[in-house]
């Protein structure tokens, strides 16, 4: 028996799917890249657009800046900055106004990554007298020690669904290796045991079921493996080449708080069938 629709279905589909495009468009057209940039000796934060036109100094003076990490909104980044009294992070808006020092403390404080909610920044500190890793609210509120060990732990990186983080850390070696811990700092586990070589750079793929990094004793090259520690694999193998710092492309509606992935598509979805 053949299906019949009534005109508002499609008037309503149609809608749906140019918005659809809109916003897919849009994506492209208005993508920023955050950078640092040195000029004069100074590190400093600048943006452009996707395609290098539009570049933009948001950061003038002489103190360093380096890590730029972009809210999930795209309206503010994060980012360490040099003081007189040590590296602390940074928040401002995405035109550079509006530079907030949320963590205003006299010992280093890097690698900031953003909560996909946008609520909550987490990075590392040796404000304790090690390297461990924090989180806290993006006002600088609610200070948290999430590793609480004597060993450096180094660069978290927040899982997508924001059910967990990544980071470095030498506890179990003398080697860095990548681990994995709940967003609320429990349940640790390492999930690369490399005896021999030193792991680095964590990165989520967007469904926040793998995990890539850089890892070698001289030349690194690339791995992925599974968020609870199974299925290694290495990516790259060129004995002459250096591989390293991988970064897991995330579309901006896979990053979307988790729930409401493709909501107009599955809006679209109901009203046509």
């Amino acid at each position: 028996m053949q299906r019949r629709y009534a005109p508002t279905y499609f008037m309503l589909a149609t809608a749906a799917l140019m918005n659809l495009a809109a916003l897919m468009a849009g994506v492209d057209v208005h993508a920023q890249i955050a950078f640092v940039s040195s000029e004069n000796g100074n590190m400093n934060i600048y943006v452009m657009d996707a395609d290098g036109g539009n570049r933009r100094k948001l950061t003038k003076n002489h103190h360093g800046y380096l890590q730029p990490s972009w809210s999930p909104d795209g309206k503010h980044i994060a980012f360490a900055s040099e003081s007189n009294e040590g590296w602390d992070i940074y928040v401002m808006d995405a035109n550079g106004r509006s530079r907030r020092n949320l963590t205003k403390n006299r010992h280093s404080n890097f690698d900031p990554s953003w909560s996909p909610d946008g609520k909550r920044i987490v990075f590392a500190s040796d404000r304790d007298g090690n390297w461990e890793i924090y989180v806290m609210n993006t006002n600088g509120k609610n200070l948290k020690n999430l590793t609480n060990d004597r060993h450096d732990d180094h660069v978290p990186s927040w899982s997508p669904d924001g059910k967990r983080i990544a980071f470095v850390s030498y506890r179990d070696h003398n080697w860095a290796e990548i681990y994995v811990m709940n967003a609320n700092g429990r349940k640790i586990q390492n999930l690369t045991n490399s005896p021999r070589h030193s792991d680095w750079g964590p990165s989520w793929s967007p469904n926040s079921k793998r995990i890539a990094f850089d890892s070698g004793k001289g030349n690194s090259h690339i791995y992925v493996v599974d968020a609870d520690g199974g299925n290694p694999q290495g990516l790259t193998n060129d004995p002459l080449a250096h591989d390293s710092e991988p970064v897991w492309y995330r579309p901006t509606l896979a990053a979307a708080p988790a729930g409401k992935q493709f909501t107009m598509w599955g809006w679209l979805k109901q009203v046509v069938r």
